[in-house]
Protein backbone atom coordinates (compact mmCIF):
# COMPACT_ATOMS: atom_id res chain seq x y z
CA UNK A 1 0.00 0.00 0.00
CA UNK A 2 1.54 3.33 -1.15
CA UNK A 3 -0.48 6.44 0.55
CA UNK A 4 -2.74 7.48 3.14
CA UNK A 5 -6.69 7.10 2.26
CA UNK A 6 -9.65 8.83 4.25
CA UNK A 7 -12.64 7.73 3.50
CA UNK A 8 -15.63 11.24 3.74
CA UNK A 9 -19.52 11.02 4.20
CA UNK A 10 -22.31 13.34 4.89
CA UNK A 11 -26.29 12.08 5.07
CA UNK A 12 -27.04 15.13 6.13
CA UNK A 13 -27.68 18.95 5.00
CA UNK A 14 -25.51 19.99 2.03
CA UNK A 15 -23.84 16.45 1.76
CA UNK A 16 -21.50 17.98 -1.39
CA UNK A 17 -20.81 21.33 0.57
CA UNK A 18 -20.15 19.29 3.89
CA UNK A 19 -17.75 17.10 1.83
CA UNK A 20 -15.51 20.26 0.51
CA UNK A 21 -15.82 21.89 3.61
CA UNK A 22 -13.94 18.54 5.19
CA UNK A 23 -11.07 18.82 2.76
CA UNK A 24 -10.69 22.54 3.24
CA UNK A 25 -10.49 21.91 7.16
CA UNK A 26 -8.22 18.75 7.11
CA UNK A 27 -5.60 20.86 4.36
CA UNK A 28 -5.57 23.34 7.29
CA UNK A 29 -4.31 20.38 9.82
CA UNK A 30 -1.14 19.89 7.32
CA UNK A 31 -2.28 17.45 5.05
CA UNK A 32 -2.18 17.44 1.10
CA UNK A 33 -4.74 16.07 -0.92
CA UNK A 34 -2.64 14.40 -3.53
CA UNK A 35 -6.15 12.22 -5.51
CA UNK A 36 -9.85 11.92 -4.55
CA UNK A 37 -12.12 9.49 -5.71
CA UNK A 38 -15.34 11.00 -7.46
CA UNK A 39 -18.83 11.51 -5.77
CA UNK A 40 -20.41 8.23 -4.51
CA UNK A 41 -24.17 7.89 -3.42
CA UNK A 42 -24.75 5.08 -1.14
CA UNK A 43 -27.54 3.72 1.07
CA UNK A 44 -27.15 4.07 4.54
CA UNK A 45 -24.93 1.17 6.32
CA UNK A 46 -25.76 -0.23 9.99
CA UNK A 47 -29.14 1.67 10.46
CA UNK A 48 -31.04 2.01 7.20
CA UNK A 49 -33.42 4.86 8.35
CA UNK A 50 -32.02 7.72 7.27
CA UNK A 51 -30.88 9.95 4.31
CA UNK A 52 -28.62 8.22 1.72
CA UNK A 53 -24.95 9.45 1.72
CA UNK A 54 -22.14 11.01 -0.18
CA UNK A 55 -18.95 9.34 -0.07
CA UNK A 56 -15.38 9.97 -1.27
CA UNK A 57 -12.00 8.82 -0.42
CA UNK A 58 -9.21 11.60 -0.25
CA UNK A 59 -5.39 10.19 -1.10
CA UNK A 60 -3.26 12.06 0.97
CA UNK A 61 0.34 13.10 2.21
CA UNK A 62 0.43 14.44 5.63
CA UNK A 63 3.62 15.02 8.76
CA UNK A 64 1.13 13.14 11.08
CA UNK A 65 1.74 10.41 13.12
CA UNK A 66 -1.51 7.96 12.62
CA UNK A 67 -1.98 8.91 16.05
CA UNK A 68 -2.15 12.45 15.55
CA UNK A 69 -4.04 12.42 12.13
CA UNK A 70 -7.11 10.29 13.70
CA UNK A 71 -6.97 13.21 16.21
CA UNK A 72 -7.15 15.49 13.37
CA UNK A 73 -10.19 13.42 11.61
CA UNK A 74 -11.96 14.22 15.06
CA UNK A 75 -11.05 17.50 15.27
CA UNK A 76 -12.19 18.14 11.92
CA UNK A 77 -15.63 16.03 12.93
CA UNK A 78 -15.97 18.47 15.32
CA UNK A 79 -15.05 21.45 14.02
CA UNK A 80 -17.77 21.12 11.39
CA UNK A 81 -20.50 20.08 14.13
CA UNK A 82 -20.62 16.33 14.44
CA UNK A 83 -22.89 14.72 17.36
CA UNK A 84 -22.43 11.51 18.01
CA UNK A 85 -26.08 10.09 19.38
CA UNK A 86 -25.76 6.68 17.33
CA UNK A 87 -23.83 4.20 16.11
CA UNK A 88 -24.24 4.26 12.06
CA UNK A 89 -26.54 6.97 12.94
CA UNK A 90 -27.06 10.17 10.48
CA UNK A 91 -24.00 12.57 10.46
CA UNK A 92 -23.14 15.98 9.14
CA UNK A 93 -19.39 14.51 8.36
CA UNK A 94 -17.49 10.96 8.80
CA UNK A 95 -14.10 11.15 8.52
CA UNK A 96 -12.22 7.70 8.66
CA UNK A 97 -8.95 6.29 8.31
CA UNK A 98 -8.78 3.63 5.86
CA UNK A 99 -5.04 2.89 5.13
CA UNK A 100 -1.75 4.39 6.56
CA UNK A 101 0.81 3.01 3.78
CA UNK A 102 1.77 -0.37 5.03
CA UNK A 103 1.35 0.24 8.57
CA UNK A 104 -1.29 -1.86 10.62
CA UNK A 105 -2.24 -0.25 14.24
CA UNK A 106 -5.11 -2.23 16.65
CA UNK A 107 -4.93 0.01 20.18
CA UNK A 108 -8.32 0.67 21.82
CA UNK A 109 -9.12 4.20 20.01
CA UNK A 110 -7.70 3.31 16.64
CA UNK A 111 -7.67 -0.13 14.01
CA UNK A 112 -5.46 0.59 10.82
CA UNK A 113 -6.22 -0.58 8.14
CA UNK A 114 -9.51 -0.19 8.60
CA UNK A 115 -11.39 -3.34 9.95
CA UNK A 116 -14.78 -2.11 7.29
CA UNK A 117 -12.77 -2.19 4.17
CA UNK A 118 -14.00 -5.42 2.77
CA UNK A 119 -17.52 -5.60 4.07
CA UNK A 120 -18.49 -2.09 2.63
CA UNK A 121 -19.08 -1.39 -0.97
CA UNK A 122 -19.15 2.40 0.08
CA UNK A 123 -15.50 2.33 0.60
CA UNK A 124 -14.52 -0.01 -1.80
CA UNK A 125 -15.86 1.55 -4.73
CA UNK A 126 -14.30 4.92 -4.55
CA UNK A 127 -11.35 3.30 -2.87
CA UNK A 128 -11.00 1.22 -6.34
CA UNK A 129 -11.53 3.68 -8.30
CA UNK A 130 -7.77 5.47 -7.29
CA UNK A 131 -6.37 2.90 -6.19
CA UNK A 132 -7.49 -0.60 -8.07
CA UNK A 133 -4.11 -2.36 -7.35
CA UNK A 134 -2.80 -0.97 -3.85
CA UNK A 135 -2.69 -4.38 -1.96
CA UNK A 136 -4.54 -4.10 2.01
CA UNK A 137 -1.67 -5.39 3.97
CA UNK A 138 -3.28 -8.00 6.04
CA UNK A 139 -5.51 -9.65 3.39
CA UNK A 140 -3.14 -9.45 0.43
CA UNK A 141 -5.96 -8.61 -1.82
CA UNK A 142 -6.33 -5.50 -4.19
CA UNK A 143 -8.88 -2.99 -3.49
CA UNK A 144 -10.52 -4.16 -7.18
CA UNK A 145 -10.26 -7.79 -5.94
CA UNK A 146 -12.04 -6.94 -2.46
CA UNK A 147 -14.56 -4.97 -4.33
CA UNK A 148 -14.95 -8.15 -6.49
CA UNK A 149 -15.72 -9.97 -3.79
CA UNK A 150 -17.63 -7.55 -1.28
CA UNK A 151 -20.46 -9.23 0.43
CA UNK A 152 -22.43 -5.63 0.78
CA UNK A 153 -25.48 -5.61 -1.25
CA UNK A 154 -26.50 -2.31 -0.06
CA UNK A 155 -26.66 0.11 -2.90
CA UNK A 156 -24.00 2.39 -4.26
CA UNK A 157 -23.56 4.02 -7.60
CA UNK A 158 -21.53 6.77 -8.66
CA UNK A 159 -22.95 10.35 -8.40
CA UNK A 160 -23.69 12.15 -11.39
CA UNK A 161 -22.73 15.24 -9.54
CA UNK A 162 -19.03 16.01 -9.95
CA UNK A 163 -16.80 17.01 -6.66
CA UNK A 164 -14.03 19.60 -7.26
CA UNK A 165 -11.65 20.12 -4.17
Amino acid sequence: MKGIFLLLGSNLGDRLQNLKQAASILEAHEMSITDYSSLFESAPWGNEDQPWFYNMVLRIDTIHSPEKLLQCCLDSENQMGRKRHKKWGERIIDIDILYYDNETIETDKLTIPHPGIPLRRFALMPLAEIAPDETHPLLNQTNSELLNICPDQLECKKSETDILL
